[in-house]
């Protein structure tokens, strides 16, 4: 279903978090889930992988990961700052290790 070279990438994530005993969730907007797609594809992910949360509006945003309404306003939806508090959202609203934004 996805291409190979990101099925790669995805196992040396998981791989790489295997040998770091750690667990990832993710927190995806304008990727639509193709990140926590490329890592469950994979066989035994589960053992790595405990969610994803997939947020495409600033709404969902703050409902889903609690970032703050303001932080739109000052860094834009598209930036880094939210990238950041998606992160630390889901890292918050999971038993992960590790976060991916």
């Amino acid at each position: 279903m996805f291409p190979t070279h990101l099925i790669a990438k995805a196992t040396r994530v998981l791989n790489r978090g295997r040998s770091k005993a750690v667990r990832v969730v993710t927190a995806e907007s304008c990727t639509g889930g193709l990140l926590i797609g490329c890592l469950t594809e994979i066989a035994g992910s589960s053992d790595i992988v405990d969610r994803g949360f997939v947020s495409y509006t600033n709404e969902a945003k703050q409902q889903q990961l609690g970032v703050p309404e303001d932080l739109f306003y000052r860094a834009g939806a598209v930036s880094e700052e939210v990238a950041r508090a998606m992160a630390e959202g889901a890292l918050g609203r999971s038993d992960a290790d590790v976060a991916v934004s």
